[in-house]
């Protein structure tokens, strides 16, 4: 181990997602754990199924403490489940499991996905010029929202998914203006989810009960006590807002579709055949891999219960454990010729939550750890827009598509440029625009 280290929380901000490389430079080739200092902790950087075991050992690692405050408060919110662990974590967790988790909950989403997303289409094919990111933000607000259970306008809802949007954007970019901004995004999503809670606790609103506004207007704590309205808004925006995050992938997606127009045409017949944008298998495996090589964050925190003796680094109780997202995702001793994009791989294993090495959205058991419950919602949500942008109608620009691997959270620059095509360049191919008024019929889920 290096007897001294630069603290490497800094270094995120200077070398983005290309931190993790120059970390594992420090040992041998192969190794499975590299020596860190994190936020004056000492450290260690794991990955692989090893790393992905011991990240997520709830007896020995936790999340509460670990994420830096400003992170904490900005994107998740005071308070909220991502701060808790044992028992009261489980409890409140159980709740998001039913509110976005259970297929029956994925199933309500996919006729809002299938509306929102023809209706960008149509747009797009009738001139509209708008980015992939863009359109994504709005598409998974107002479907997200309506899903939820939140009343109000078209126009209301795709202005708080922008705000939630800009809060993903800004969080990561401390002593910057957009993360002022997000901060007051914040403020003001917080105020505005808990005037919802208060509404429905007053009887001036009364969402299903299968939603989930209902859910944590209603859900209390392991102690029995309900949420304050605050917290309980907090928690009702995180279960709307990781699908808002998706966009981000959506613009991962035009990008990848650009540079592999066979898989557009491919993916185009099969939406073709199924007369559906969503639900579609050679989709479904594209945004998987986009999801593989392109995750939110490189890494994630957490802290050391214990002594922890892993692949010869040593961490003391209270130190901290941190899981190399991007290098596991793409780990050579995990994944087939791992630094190539290749969507096939997910066809041959459509149950992702059983490889243990892919954690885009987390790892472990989503019941039980801190896996993401709204992973489901995330793929078909990102499935359908792929669909979307593979309709020869439309034509992705291949400026703008650069990246910049040094922000967090990043993404193409342009957000994936997207217009109708000219006459000349559309395919022959049957179209799958289906009238709106059906576009909202029951669909099938293949998740």
């Amino acid at each position: 181990m290096l007897p001294r280290l630069t603290d490497d929380a800094p270094l995120l901000f200077v070398h983005g997602y290309d931190l993790g490389s120059r970390i594992w430079a420090r040992v041998r080739d192969g190794a499975r754990g590299a020596p860190m200092r994190l936020l004056g902790h000492r450290a260690v950087f794991v990955r692989g199924a090893e790393g992905v075991r011991l990240f997520y050992d709830e007896s020995r690692i936790a999340r509460h403490g670990a994420l830096p405050r400003f992170v904490q408060e900005t994107l998740f919110g005071h308070g909220s489940v991502h701060s808790l662990d044992g028992a009261a974590h489980l409890h409140r967790k159980a709740t998001f499991v039913d509110v976005a988790y259970e297929d029956a909950q994925v199933r309500r989403l996919l006729p809002e996905l299938e509306r929102e997303w023809q209706r960008a289409l149509h747009d797009w094919v009738a001139g509209v010029r708008r980015s992939a990111y863009d359109a994504a933000v709005g598409v998974f607000g107002r479907a997200g929202m309506t899903w939820a259970g939140l009343p109000g306008t078209t126009d209301a809802r795709t202005r708080w998914a922008q705000r939630l949007a800009q809060i993903v954007d800004g969080f990561g970019r401390p002593l910057t203006p957009a993360f002022t901004l997000a901060l007051f995004n914040r403020i003001w999503s917080d105020r505005q989810a808990a005037r919802l809670i208060r509404a429905v606790r007053d009887g001036v609103l009364t969402p299903p009960e299968h939603t989930a506004l209902h859910q944590w207007a209603w859900h209390r704590d392991h102690d029995g006590r309900l949420l304050t309205d605050r917290l309980a808004g907090v928690e009702l925006q995180n279960s709307i807002r990781p699908l808002i995050a998706v966009a981000r992938f959506v613009a991962f997606a035009a990008r990848r579709l650009h540079e592999h127009p066979q898989w557009r045409s491919r993916i185009h017949a099969e939406t073709a055949e199924r007369e559906q944008l969503v639900g579609g298998p050679l989709a479904t495996a594209f945004a998987q891999e986009i999801r593989r090589t392109a995750p939110f964050v490189p890494m994630l925190p957490g802290r050391a219960l214990t002594d922890i003796a892993f692949d010869g680094q040593h961490v003391p109780a209270g130190g901290r454990v941190v899981i190399d997202i991007l290098g596991t995702d793409l780990d050579e001793s995990s994944w087939d010729d791992p630094a190539r994009f290749r969507p096939e791989r997910f066809l041959t294993q459509p149950d992702y939550e059983a490889i243990e090495t892919f954690i885009p959205h987390g790892g472990a058991q989503v019941q039980s750890g801190h896996r993401c419950p709204g992973e489901k919602l995330a793929v078909v949500g990102l499935a359908a827009a792929i669909a979307a942008l593979s309709d020869p109608r439309v034509q992705i620009s291949g400026e703008g598509l650069t990246v910049d691997r040094r922000r967090l959270p990043t993404m193409p620059a342009s957000g994936g440029c997207v217009h109708a095509a000219a006459a000349r360049d559309r395919a022959p191919a049957q179209t799958t625009q289906m009238p709106l008024a059906n576009a909202g019929a029951e669909t099938r889920s293949d998740s």
